[in-house]
C-alpha cells in the first residue's frame, strides 16, 4: 500500500500505475468537518446552504477507472453507489469524446473513516470523477468537479476545491465566495466525539435555520473573511466556536464545552465540529508559545475523557504521520 504522501492530486500522475496506459487515475483529499456552516446570501440574494470545508490533506481516496467497451454502466461494490453514480455522471460529461467508454470498473483506495463526517463518500466521489476525466485525457476544473459531486451525491464538501477558501453551497455545487488563498496558520487536533457511532448522511434531515440564525451568519461569514484576510487564528477559532454552538440544536456534541474549555486552558482558540457527523477539532494558533506542550497536553486530556484521537492538522512537522491508504474496493 502507498500513503498519501506518494499519491499526486495531478490528474496527469499515475504513480505504481503508470504502466496501465488505458486506465484514469484521480486522487481528493478529506477533510475534518466544517468551520463555519449555515446559510448564507448568494449575489443575487438568494439564500443557499453553504460551508466552509476545514481540510485533511493527511488523507483522502485514490480512484483508478478501468474502462470497458464492451458492456454499459459501471461495475463496483454495492456500498460506493455514490462512487458508480459518480462514474455514470462523468462518462456522460465525455459522450461526445472521440474515444469514450460505455462503462468500466471503479476501484477505490482511501484512508478516510467513514459516517464520521471526514468526507470519505465526496472523497472518493471526487476522485472518481477525476479519474473518469484522466482517462479521457480532459482535466475538469475545480467548480466541473464539485458541480457533478453534488448531482452524486445530492450535498457535498468542497475538498475539490484545493487551491483557495470558499463558502461552498454544498447542495448547489456553486462558490459562494472565496476569502482567500488558504487559512491562517493553525494546529488542530481531532477527536471523535462518539467513538463507534456514524452518521447517515442521506438520512440526516437537514438543519431548520430561523431568521435570528440567518443573521448570525451573515455575522460569521464578515468574522471569517476578516480572520482569513489577517491571519487571526483566534477570531478564526471564535466563528467556528459560534458555528459548532449553533449545530448543537441540531446533531449535538455532548462533549463540546468540556473540549473547548480544554482548548481555551491551554491557549488555544476555539473548536469546529462537523455538522452532520461526530469529529470535532480544537484549534490552536500555530505561533504559539509553547504550542507543542499544549498540543500533547490537549491529546492526553481528549483520551481522559475517554474520546477517540482522530488526528492532528496543521503545518509540519507538527502534523501527525500520514496513515496508509486501505483499499475498499478490490483489484
Amino acid at each position: 500500500m502507498r500513503s498519501l504522501g506518494q499519491l499526486d492530486s495531478a490528474l496527469g500522475r499515475r504513480g505504481d500505475l503508470a504502466s496501465e496506459i488505458d486506465i484514469g487515475v484521480g486522487f481528493a483529499p478529506a477533510h475534518h468537518g466544517e468551520l463555519v456552516q449555515g446559510m448564507f446570501h448568494d449575489g443575487s440574494g438568494r439564500l443557499r446552504r453553504a460551508l466552509v470545508t476545514l481540510p485533511d490533506p493527511g488523507r483522502g481516496s485514490r480512484a483508478v477507472f478501468r474502462p470497458s467497451e464492451r458492456h454499459w454502466g459501471v461495475v463496483g461494490t454495492p456500498e460506493l453507489i455514490k462512487v458508480r453514480r459518480a462514474a455514470i455522471l462523468a462518462l456522460r460529461e465525455f459522450s461526445g469524446h472521440p474515444s469514450p467508454a460505455k462503462g468500466g470498473q471503479i476501484e477505490i483506495t482511501s484512508n478516510v473513516p467513514r459516517g464520521v463526517g471526514m468526507g470519505s463518500s465526496t472523497s472518493d466521489v471526487a476522485a472518481t470523477i477525476r479519474a473518469v476525466a484522466d482517462f479521457h485525457g480532459v482535466p475538469l476544473s475545480r467548480e466541473e468537479v464539485g458541480r457533478l459531486a453534488v448531482l452524486a451525491e445530492c450535498a457535498s464538501d468542497s475538498v475539490m476545491i484545493d487551491d483557495r477558501v470558499v463558502l461552498f453551497a454544498h447542495r448547489d455545487g456553486v462558490v459562494l465566495e472565496t476569502f482567500g488563498h488558504r487559512l491562517p496558520r493553525m494546529v488542530v487536533v481531532g477527536c471523535d466525539t462518539a467513538p463507534g457511532s456514524v452518521v447517515d448522511t442521506l438520512a440526516f434531515p437537514p438543519a431548520e435555520y430561523g431568521d435570528a440564525d440567518v443573521g448570525a451568519f451573515q455575522v460569521l461569514r464578515a468574522a471569517f473573511r476578516r480572520s482569513v484576510a489577517t491571519e487571526d487564528v483566534a477570531l478564526l477559532g471564535r466563528v467556528a466556536t459560534a458555528s459548532a454552538r449553533i449545530n448543537q440544536r441540531f446533531l449535538p456534541k455532548p462533549a463540546l464545552e468540556t473540549l473547548l474549555e480544554l482548548c481555551l486552558r491551554l491557549g488555544g482558540c476555539g473548536v469546529q465540529v462537523a455538522h452532520s457527523g461526530t469529529v470535532a477539532g480544537l484549534i490552536f494558533d500555530a505561533a504559539q508559545p509553547g504550542l507543542d506542550r499544549s498540543v500533547d497536553e490537549c491529546m492526553a486530556g481528549i483520551t481522559a475523557l475517554g474520546l477517540e484521537l482522530t488526528g492532528m492538522i496543521g503545518p509540519p512537522p507538527t502534523a501527525a504521520p500520514i496513515r496508509p491508504l486501505v483499499a475498499r474496493v478490490p483489484a
